[in-house]
C-alpha cells in the first residue's frame, strides 16, 4: 500500500512555466493603475468641505423644523435660508452618493489571472500553516509530507492509542512492517503530542530489520559515510567506509593513510581469533565446584567435551576452557551431563566479558587479536604529517603511555582508537556496543633507521566483528563490506573475510593514531577542529 501524500492540487508556479503578474502592469489605454485607489488633494478637500456642508444643512433644517412643530406652523412654508439649506441638501448627498458608489463599482486592478496567482498563494499557504498545526503530520523523507491516514489506519491508530492494539502486534495484524512502522508513528505523535517531523520514514527496508535488528521501527536516523583511503595494507588497497558526525575524523584518517602508503604500506599480523563466552554455575559445595574445574582442566576430558560442542555449530567451536573458581560459584563452558547436580545461573557470568571494559579482555584477548604496524619515513612525517619523528615519539610516550598510566586507563593506551572503531563499526554493520572492547589498544612509537623514521604500531587484543547476520545484512552495510571485499561468508576459507575486516579495523586506525597524534605535535588540532568541526552557520549567526 502506497501511504505517500496525495493531493488534487496542481503543481505550484515556477518561474519556468508561469510569469507572475504585477499589480501596476499597463492598461490598454496606457496608465498604470495604482494598487489601491488614492485621492487627489483637491479632492480630499472638495469631500471635507461637501461632508461640513451635508452635516451642517441637516442639522440647520432638523432645529427648524423642531421648532416649527413646536410652534404649530406648516412644515411645506419655507423662508429663503430653508430653501438654500434644503438644496445645499440635495446637492452635497447627490455628490457624496455618486462618490462613494463609483468607489463600489470601480474595476479591480486586479486581472483573472491575478486573482488565480492568489488563489495558490492562499492554498499553499492555508497548507503550510496546516502542517505546522496538525500533530497528525508524518514524514516520509527529509522532505516535510503530510500523510494521508486511511479511515481503515485511523481505526488502528485509536486502538493503539488507548492500548487496545499493542504496538509491538502491528507487523502481524497489518502484514506489512512498512506500514506498520508508519500506523506506530502517527500513533506515537498523538501519544507524545511531538512531531517526528526529520526522521525519515521512506526509503528503507523494514522487512530486513525484522525479528533480527530493531523492534517497534518508526524511522531510520542517517548518518553520513566518508571514504579514507586508500589504505596499503600486506599489499593490497582498502578504501574504508566510516560512519560519523564528528567533522575533521575522517579527513584526519585519510591523511594517516597517504602517509602509511607513500611509505610503503602498513602490515598486520592476526595473533588470536576466537570469542569467549562464560556461563555461570553454582553447586552445592565449593568441593563440587572444584571438581568440575579439575575434570575440565584434563585434556582428555576437555577434547571430549570439545568434540561434542563443535557439533553444535558449523561456524565456532570450542579451543580452550578456562574455569574460574569464586566458593562454590565459577563460570566455565557447563557439562551439564557429567555434573548434573551443576545449577546453570545464567548463560553469561560477565567474564567473558561483553561490552564492557574488563582487564581479562585486555590481557587475554577476546575476538580477532590484532596488530598492524608501519614504518614512516622521515620525509613523509615532515611533509605529509608536518612534525618530526622526535616530537612524535616523545609525545607518545608521554600522552599515550604516561598519562594514561596515571589516568588509570584499562586498555586505553591511545589517543583516539575508539573514534575509528566506531565509525567503521556503523558503516559495516557491527555492534556499536563492542566498541568499548574493541577499543582496547597500546599504541607504540619508536625512531629507527639511526632515527631517521618512525616506526609505530598498534596493538589491539580484542577486535570483535562478523560479516555474517546482524547489521551486516542490511543493505547500506553491506555495500560497505561489499567495498572492502569481505561481505558474507567466504566460501572458500570460513571466517577469513571477518578476519580481514579485523585488520582493516586496525590499520584504520594506526592511520587514525598516526594523523592525530601528529596534528598535536604540530598545534595543528585546534585549527583544524576550528575548520571542520564547528558549524559556520553558528559562528555567522554571533558575528
Amino acid at each position: 500500500m502506497d501511504f505517500r501524500r496525495q493531493s488534487s492540487l496542481k503543481p505550484y508556479p515556477t518561474s519556468e512555466n508561469h510569469v507572475f503578474k504585477s499589480n501596476n502592469k499597463n492598461t490598454s489605454d496606457g496608465s498604470k493603475p495604482s494598487d489601491h485607489p488614492t485621492l487627489p488633494t483637491s479632492m480630499a478637500v472638495s469631500n471635507g468641505i461637501f461632508f461640513t456642508v451635508f452635516f451642517s444643512v441637516t442639522y440647520f433644517l432638523l432645529i427648524r423644523w423642531r421648532e416649527k412643530i413646536r410652534n404649530s406652523t406648516p412644515l411645506h412654508v419655507a423662508t429663503m435660508p430653508e430653501l438654500a439649506a434644503i438644496i445645499l441638501f440635495i446637492a452635497s448627498f447627490i455628490y457624496l452618493i455618486g462618490f462613494f458608489g463609483m468607489c463600489f463599482v470601480q474595476a479591480s486592478p486586479y486581472s483573472d489571472d491575478d486573482e488565480e496567482d492568489e488563489e495558490i498563494e492562499s492554498v499553499v499557504n492555508h497548507e503550510t500553516v496546516s502542517k505546522e498545526v496538525d500533530t497528525r503530520s508524518t514524514t516520509f523523507d527529509c522532505e516535510t509530507t503530510t500523510a494521508v491516514v486511511s479511515e481503515e489506519d485511523e481505526a488502528v491508530i485509536r486502538d493503539v492509542v488507548s492500548g487496545k492494539t499493542p504496538s509491538y502486534s502491528l507487523e502481524s495484524k497489518l502484514g506489512d512492517c512498512k506500514h506498520a512502522a508508519f500506523v506506530r508513528r502517527v500513533a506515537l505523535e498523538r501519544i507524545t503530542g511531538k512531531s517526528l517531523e526529520g526522521l525519515p520514514l521512506d526509503g528503507f527496508d523494514y522487512e530486513s530489520i525484522l525479528g533480527q535488528c530493531c523492534e517497534m521501527p518508526v524511522g531510520y536516523v542517517q548518518i553520513p559515510v566518508g571514504i579514507a583511503g586508500p589504505m596499503l595494507l600486506d599489499g593490497k588497497e582498502f578504501m574504508v567506509p566510516m560512519a560519523t558526525t564528528e567533522g575533521c575524523l575522517v579527513a584526519s584518517t585519510n591523511r594517516g593513510c597517504k602517509a602509511i602508503y607513500v611509505s610503503g604500506g602498513a602490515t598486520s599480523v592476526l595473533l588470536k581469533d576466537g570469542m569467549t563466552r562464560a556461563p555461570v554455575v553454582r553447586f552445592g559445595s565449593a568441593k563440587r565446584a572444584a571438581e568440575l574445574k579439575f575434570f575440565l582442566e584434563e585434556p582428555l576430558n576437555f577434547e571430549t567435551f570439545a568434540s561434542v560442542f563443535n557439533k553444535s555449530s558449523r561456524f565456532g567451536g570450542s579451543n580452550e576452557s578456562n574455569v574460574q573458581l569464586q566458593g562454590k560459584i565459577f563460570t566455565q563452558d557447563y557439562l551439564q551431563l557429567d555434573f548434573p547436580d551443576m545449577d546453570i545461573l545464567g548463560i553469561s557470568g560477565n567474564y567473558c566479558s561483553d561490552k564492557k571494559p574488563a582487564a581479562v579482555n585486555w590481557i587475554e584477548g577476546r575476538g580477532k587479536s590484532v596488530v598492524c604496524e608501519a614504518i614512516i619515513s622521515e620525509q613523509v612525517v615532515k611533509k605529509v604529517l608536518k612534525t618530526t619523528v622526535a616530537s612524535l615519539v616523545e609525545l607518545n610516550m608521554l600522552k599515550n603511555l604516561a598519562g594514561s598510566a596515571m589516568a588509570g586507563a584499562l586498555g586505553g593506551f591511545n589517543a583516539h582508537a575508539s573514534n575509528i572503531v566506531s565509525a567503521v563499526y556503523i558503516a559495516t554493520g557491527q555492534d556499536p556496543a563492542q566498541n568499548i572492547e574493541s577499543s582496547h589498544c597500546i599504541t607504540m612509537m619508536e625512531a629507527v633507521n639511526q632515527g631517521r623514521d618512525l616506526h609505530v604500531s598498534v596493538t589491539m587484543p580484542s577486535i570483535e566483528v562478523g560479516t555474517v547476520g546482524g547489521g551486516t545484512q542490511l543493505a547500506s552495510q553491506s555495500a560497505c563490506l561489499n567495498l572492502l571485499g569481505v561481505k558474507g561468508a567466504n566460501k572458500e576459507s570460513a571466517g577469513s573475510n571477518a578476519r580481514q575486516l579485523a585488520k582493516v579495523v586496525a590499520a584504520s586506525v594506526l592511520a587514525g593514531e598516526l594523523s592525530l597524534m601528529s596534528a598535536i605535535a604540530a598545534g595543528q588540532l585546534v585549527k583544524s577542529h576550528m575548520k571542520y568541526n564547528r558549524s559556520g552557520k553558528d559562528i555567522a549567526g554571533k558575528a
